[in-house]
């Protein structure tokens, strides 16, 4: 057996958290052979509820799980940790504002990424999981900057979760026959789902996606609205946000990271953007298709980009633009 790895997880008493603890817990993320030290931070209100938390991950009795750590103060929560999943945020109420939405979450995430800063290891791996997901994780890294900014990431592989899916079923294949979809830009209404560089393996041979689904007009149309609105859509029918699917979402994110893309495939998150990469604004933390070696991400280039594309690219890209802006002149830099 390993050290333990100390590994923080925000918003712990809420319904994302719930579907997520067990999964870190027991191994199916950071691997079967290693130890798990489990911080769970919320705010005072909630600490009677994340102490059932608590007594339910103990009554797990999951070997791996050497220890669990409940608290509302940042200071013990970021304490050495290796990695960070923020998952708590201001949800928008009904009535609420953009800009009120902003103002609430940059405050959360400001502070954050200070204790950060002050007390997680340098190499520590930062998942942004709360609302709005891009904005948030690009405060929480401006306010952590000892700790490189290629270290934090945002909550997008639920979007190429739900875009794999959808396709696969369209060509009635299993998702796993489906490799390489692309969720651009925000993960907002405006993200583009884009299956140009998708393969789904049709009785053994992977053909590109427009080639096995046969119809030009869905992928172009009703697939990228479905996808885009897909959250929406489950809030409309459970009456509360998706949790299962993220907490899967979030595995999956976390665990590609520890241990690589597989050859020839590639994973959409939200990163740092910072070299004019498909034509993208620096200083946004924008979702692209990336390969992952060595827990370091590389976005993937030479992707070829249609006029349709870059359109649509250029459009979440303007939303993430104002996003920053106002944020940044909320918390004064």
């Amino acid at each position: 057996m390993s050290e333990p790895i100390r590994v923080v997880v925000t918003g712990a008493a809420g319904n994302i958290a719930y579907s997520l603890l067990f999964s870190i817990a027991k191994g199916d993320v950071f691997g079967k052979d290693q130890p798990i030290i489990l911080l769970l931070l919320d705010i005072t209100p909630m600490l009677t509820v994340l102490n059932g938390v608590v007594m339910e991950l103990q009554d797990c009795a999951l070997p791996l799980l050497k220890e669990i750590i409940a608290t509302d103060k940042l200071d013990v929560a970021f304490q050495d940790v290796d990695v960070a999943i923020l998952v708590g945020s201001m949800p928008r109420r009904e009535g609420m504002e953009r800009k009120d939405l902003l103002q609430a979450n940059v405050t959360i995430f400001k502070s954050q990424g200070a204790a950060l800063d002050m007390h997680a290891k340098k190499t520590v791996k930062v998942l942004v999981v709360g609302n709005p997901a891009n904005t948030n994780c690009l405060i929480a890294a401006k306010f952590a900057p000892s700790i490189p900014k290629e270290n934090f990431s945002c909550l997008t592989r639920l979007d190429h979760n739900r875009a794999r899916s959808q396709v696969a079923m369209h060509c009635g294949v299993p998702a796993t026959h489906v490799k390489n979809v692309i969720i651009w830009g925000n993960h907002s209404s405006t993200q583009y789902p884009d299956v140009h560089h998708c393969l789904v393996n049709v009785s053994g041979s992977d053909l590109p996606c427009f080639d096995a689904v046969k119809n030009d007009s869905w992928l172009k149309g009703d697939f990228i609205t479905m996808v885009q609105q897909r959250g929406a859509a489950v809030i409309k029918a459970r009456k509360l946000s998706s949790a299962m699917s993220a907490a899967k979402a979030i595995c999956d994110h976390m665990r590609d990271i520890w241990f690589g893309t597989p050859e020839g495939e590639f994973i959409s998150m939200g990163v740092y953007s910072s070299d004019n990469s498909y034509k993208v604004p620096d200083d946004l933390i924008y979702s692209f298709p990336v390969q992952i070696k060595d827990k370091s991400w590389k976005i993937v280039d030479g992707l070829a980009v249609s006029d349709f594309s870059q359109s649509k690219m250029d459009a979440t890209a303007a939303e993430l633009v104002e996003e920053r802006d106002t944020a940044l002149g909320l918390v004064g830099t």
